[in-house]
């Protein structure tokens, strides 16, 4: 059972701490599971990671702007940006509800946006709240096909009834609602239609209704023909029985196995808790088939770089602005940076990770976490309990035990095999 209370532990958060892990042990696993997709009261922990006053976004001010202007606008941007990665990192490593920041961050990756053509931070932030903030997967999916990071990073300003745009509509059915194959180039086609007449404008709250340019007609989406609109749309999609079940598989490949395909009776025992996303977790995680996948999950980037600082007992606020700013762009050549996932379809998972090219880089972010702490006297066994790892291989055991000195033997740990695969 300890084994079992450590896999989920990490695998619902960003890699428990030792104290966590033994209170964990003194509760059971299913007290610990109620308290992470049920916690009670305020995130106290959140709390010392307020949100950063980012300004206006600095075009909003410029509606012409010279070459000389354009320029400065987009270094300030790139500093909201950074501002932006460096809270949000922040509030990752201190929260206490862990498994509710790690859901905030599997939605990120589900809906997938990127700053880079986004370019403002402020609609990025404005995402993210929604994320946050919905009780539950249709509420979530209602604010996202109206929301003005997604629709502006999937060309929706640009939808006409006159030129209808379908990318918006073709990822809402392929990657957000229902997967591939499980509809037809018409019916992206009418639900392009049903999405147009939305406009984005920086200084505005909310999408901006553009109403010449909407298509009020009817439309043919999924055999079912009506006029259609955004949120009739949406509602559409979530009475597809392949909707929910489409939900429990993204789930069931970001938190169990990105290689062994989800087992039927989870994946409809996660169906019938949708559309609440923390009650589908809670079916995944007392299901046998989850203890089942121990040892094929890679920690992604950003889990990889949370999860050490918890450990090491760093947080990235605290962090000198030049050493968080290595690291922050490190996180780049490692292939993961927050709010600049590289497609639509999010990123990667599983080996993908762990090229020769992503060791060196790691290599150099873990020196430089380990670089802000005094680990003192170390042993392998104490750098396995400080990390939360249950055992090294003989191996690691003896390259660790070979390590020049403490912070070696602890860069070396967060670098380990044992450490990057849960």
């Amino acid at each position: 059972m300890t084994d079992d209370i450590v896999l989920l532990l990490r695998r619902a958060g960003f890699g428990p701490t030792a104290a966590e892990v033994g209170a964990a042990r003194q509760l059971g696993y299913a007290a610990t599971l109620t308290g992470l997709v049920a916690p009670a009261g305020p995130d106290v922990g959140a709390t010392s990671a307020p949100v950063p006053d980012l300004g206006p976004d600095p075009f909003t001010r410029m509606p012409r702007p010279t070459d000389a202007q354009r320029a400065e606008g987009n270094r300030r941007r790139t500093e909201q940006t950074v501002s932006l990665a460096r809270w949000w990192l922040d509030r990752m490593t201190v929260a206490d509800h862990q498994a509710v920041e790690k859901l905030v961050f599997f939605w990120h990756g589900h809906w997938a946006t990127s700053v880079a053509k986004v370019r403002s931070p402020q609609l990025m932030l404005g995402q993210l709240h929604a994320f946050r903030e919905a009780r539950d997967f249709a509420e979530l999916a209602h604010h996202m096909v109206l929301d003005r990071a997604l629709v502006y990073w999937l060309d929706g300003q640009h939808n006409k009834k006159a030129a209808p745009n379908e990318n918006l509509a073709r990822e809402l059915f392929e990657l957000f609602m229902l997967g591939v194959g499980r509809y037809t180039e018409q019916d992206v086609k009418e639900a392009g239609r049903a999405l147009t007449g939305w406009r984005v404008i920086l200084d505005r709250e909310s999408l901006v209704s553009d109403p010449q340019h909407r298509d009020t007609g009817r439309k043919k989406v999924l055999g079912v023909t009506a006029n259609f609109d955004a949120p009739s749309l949406v509602d559409l999609l979530l009475e597809q029985p392949t909707c929910r079940r489409f939900i429990a598989s993204r789930l069931w490949f970001r938190y169990a196995s990105a290689t062994q395909p989800i087992p039927e009776h989870t994946r409809d025992a996660m169906a019938e808790a949708f559309p609440a996303p923390m009650a589908m977790l809670r079916v995944l995680f007392a299901d046998e088939a989850f203890q089942a996948t121990r040892g094929t999950m890679v920690l992604q980037p950003v889990e990889w770089l949370v999860g050490a600082m918890r450990h090491l007992g760093v947080r990235p606020a605290a962090m000198p602005e030049q050493v968080f700013t290595q690291i922050y762009w490190a996180m780049e050549a490692l292939g993961q940076r927050p709010f600049a996932p590289p497609s639509v379809g999010g990123w990667p998972a599983g080996a993908a990770w762990l090229t020769s090219a992503a060791a060196q880089v790691r290599l150099r972010i873990a020196s430089m976490l380990v670089g802000l702490v005094q680990p003192g006297s170390l042993t392998p066994e104490a750098v396995a309990q400080l990390l939360c790892v249950e055992r090294w291989t003989n191996r690691t055991y003896a390259v660790l035990r070979d390590a020049r000195d403490d912070r070696m033997k602890l860069t070396l740990g967060l670098v380990s095999p044992e450490y990057l695969v849960t």
